[in-house]
Parts: structure tokens; sequence; C-alpha cells
């Protein structure tokens, strides 16, 4: 079984759902969540297949992406807000927001207390169940900003 290259806590946090939702620890499986564990870009499907596929040639777009929908409908990852119409995932699970590129689709996280402490409107909470909150501001990043940088759907090239 490939190694867990999480953080702390994280390999077990990852044993321990897929427990409790009787998923089976397959050696695809912990590969899938071992590689976002690494990731900071917020990776679509069609990234975490094309690095995993590496590992295990065999594997399907459909069983990466299938299983990347299971973990977030468990609790072990999230599916962020995208520009793009592309599904991205974020396997950081603890609170922060998220910065968009509107040029290159880049995601970047950031913190900021202020937003955690943002106060949903009182007939928001009658009217729905909020279950978290999250910031998401769309800017030109730092690698746009350069002169002469093309912008590619992968990202900047200088």
């Amino acid at each position: 079984m490939p190694s867990m290259n999480a953080a702390p806590g994280e390999a077990g946090r990852f044993f321990e759902l897929c427990r409790a939702h009787s998923l089976k620890i397959t050696p695809q499986r912990t590969a899938i969540y071992s590689l976002l564990g690494n990731c900071r870009d917020h990776p679509s499907a069609d990234q975490v297949y094309r690095l995993i596929k590496r590992e295990f040639p065999n594997i399907s777009f459909e069983t990466v992406n299938r299983t990347l929908l299971t973990f977030a409908s468990i609790g072990l990852i999230s599916i962020v807000e995208s520009t793009s119409g592309v599904r991205r995932f974020d396997p950081d699970m603890k609170s922060h927001h998220h910065m968009h590129c509107i040029r290159c689709g880049r995601i970047f996280d950031f913190q900021h207390e202020g937003y955690d402490a943002l106060e949903v409107p009182g007939q928001l909470n009658e009217e729905f169940s909020v279950l978290s909150k999250r910031v998401v501001l769309h800017v030109i990043c730092p690698f746009c900003l350069q002169p002469g940088a093309a912008v590619t759907t992968e990202g900047v090239v200088a």
C-alpha cells in the first residue's frame, strides 16, 4: 500500500472515515488521497487522473472521478467553487478562504479571522441550515501580473 504523506492525523482520518462509510481501503483510494494531501493547487479530476495514472496505469478516469466525489460526500475533501465550470478538489478541510485568479484559473488559500467571524444574516439562518462559510475573492494573481506572462489552461507560462 502506498505511504500516506498526509499531515499527522490525516492518514488516521482517512482510514476512520472510510471504515465509518463502509468503503474498502484500496491501494488506489489510498494513493488518490495521498496525492491530494500533497497538492496545494486544488486539482481537477483530470489533473488527479493524469498524476495517479503514473502509479496505476490501468486506472480509469471514471474511477478517479467517482473516488473524488465519494471522498467529498464523506467529508474527506471538499469541492471548490470554480469559475471555469470544472470541479476542483481541496484536501484542506480546515476553515479557510480562496482567491481565484480570473486569468489563469489558479486557486489560492488564505486565512483571515475577520472573514471567519462574518455573521450569517438572521433571515438566512431561519430559512437555511448554514453548514459552513467561505469567502472567495476574484483576483489577478502575481504570476499573471508579470509582464509578458502567457496564460494557458494549466496556469501561467512566463
